[in-house]
């Protein structure tokens, strides 16, 4: 199946953002979703005719997102320092004022709120992105967390993320558009990884031949759920199942205290020899492909579910904790029939029932697994595109800077939490 890309100003002609310039303000461009996500948009403003400004401390997109027509300004949009934030305000004024800014979105919440003092002071309209649960439950962190729903627009990244901002910030709730994170369907595509890639990172992970490989792709963290599915794959092998691998593959960024418990565990329920960590992947794609299965057992609440729908895109069957924003991504009983599921959702915590799961995802015979492929792909198209959110993110905009009215939340699936 090949991916056909949308052109969002093919049959519109000219964008009514052509000659606009967008700001974003984000801490830092290195790798994580937040920081991908601005130079996704940041491409889609430069293809409508637009200047995309990005203001921020630098990091390893900064080369992408010149090269997709985005333009870097070194800001230090990073500092939480509470006077450095203030002095940003100026800082954010003078850019505004020197580059003829239109609209400034922000995407983290120190910067969020020298960036809202600086479009009160200049009357530009703000829009923000709530992209995470934002925990905290004193006074001041409530207040502090509060600026992401302090946008004209407040982008939530998911329905979940919106009903935490309806019930911590009722005052935003008629403000918040829904435009879930999208995932580039012409990276994350079968067709666009060849099988040495596959080849390549199975042997650096030290896997069989003969095993499957059952992938969890996070850092290292007990929340993530590493523990869960070491347990589940006990159960695996005590119902006979055998021939299947464990990969854990992210960074434990400093952890090293939790990783010596899941070795501990791996060892002390005889698994030391299928379970791998291998450490950060940097070919995702890859390793979804290579997987028979993608599990996401998160036993706390995730604000959206990327690797749930990037292995969808790519075809691979998924199973996840029912809980937070990562069930909205997988179709599954009782939502639809069984006939119609994308994936399995498991209560979290439930290392049986996530072993039973993945269970019947491995016993899929070839045609089952081709039409659980085929749903699962065209549900990712439809409801979890780059194209789609780049083009929703740009309808927001668009209409700030028209009459002001926020796009109907019915336009093209965008709705309130």
């Amino acid at each position: 199946m090949r991916y056909t890309p949308q052109n969002p100003f093919a049959a519109a002609g000219r964008s009514p953002l052509a000659g606009r310039t967008i700001l974003q303000v984000v801490p830092e461009l290195e790798a994580g979703g937040v920081e991908r996500t601005a130079v996704d948009v940041a491409e889609g403003i430069a293809q409508a005719g637009a200047r995309a400004l990005v203001a921020t401390e630098g990091g390893r997109l900064v080369a992408e997102l010149q090269a997709k027509g985005g333009v870097w300004i070194p800001f230090p949009a990073k500092t939480k320092n509470p006077f450095r934030m203030a002095a940003n305000i100026r800082g954010l004024v003078r850019i505004c004022l020197d580059e003829g800014v239109d609209l400034v979105h922000a995407r983290s919440r120190a910067p969020a709120w020298s960036a809202l003092a600086a479009c009160r002071i200049l009357r530009k309209p703000f829009v923000t992105t709530y992209a995470g649960s934002y925990s905290g439950r004193s006074a001041v962190k409530v207040l502090y967390n509060s600026v992401m729903a302090r946008g004209d627009a407040v982008i939530a990244n998911s329905h979940y993320t919106a009903g935490l901002i309806a019930a911590r910030h009722p005052f935003a709730h008629e403000r918040v558009r829904v435009i879930h994170r999208g995932t580039d369907l012409r990276a994350f595509s079968p067709s666009a990884v060849p099988a040495e890639r596959v080849d390549r990172l199975r042997r650096a992970w030290g896997i069989e031949p003969h095993r499957r490989i059952v992938l969890l792709a996070a850092r290292l963290t007990g929340w993530k759920g590493q523990k869960v599915l070491i347990e589940a794959a006990k159960l695996l092998v005590d119902r006979g199942v055998h021939d299947f691998a464990i990969v854990l593959a992210g960074d434990p960024q400093g952890r090293e205290a939790y990783v010596r418990e899941l070795d501990a565990l791996a060892s002390d329920l005889g698994l030391a020899g299928l379970v791998h960590r291998v450490g950060h992947c940097s070919d995702m794609p890859a390793a979804l492909l290579a997987a028979s299965v993608v599990a996401v057992p998160s036993t706390e609440p995730e604000a959206f579910g990327r690797s749930a729908v990037e292995a969808q895109a790519l075809g691979t069957p998924v199973v996840v904790s029912d809980l937070g924003a990562v069930p909205e991504t997988v179709l599954a009983p009782p939502q639809v029939a069984s006939s119609a599921r994308t994936g399995w959702r498991v209560p979290p915590g439930d290392a049986a029932a996530l072993a039973e799961a993945i269970r019947e995802a491995l016993a899929l015979g070839a045609s089952a697994r081709d039409a659980l492929a085929e749903r699962a792909r065209r549900h990712v198209e439809a409801h979890f595109s780059l194209d789609g959110m780049v083009l929703d993110t740009l309808d927001v905009y668009s209409a700030l800077l028209g009459d002001g009215t926020l796009p109907n939340p019915a336009l093209r699936g965008l709705a309130v939490g």
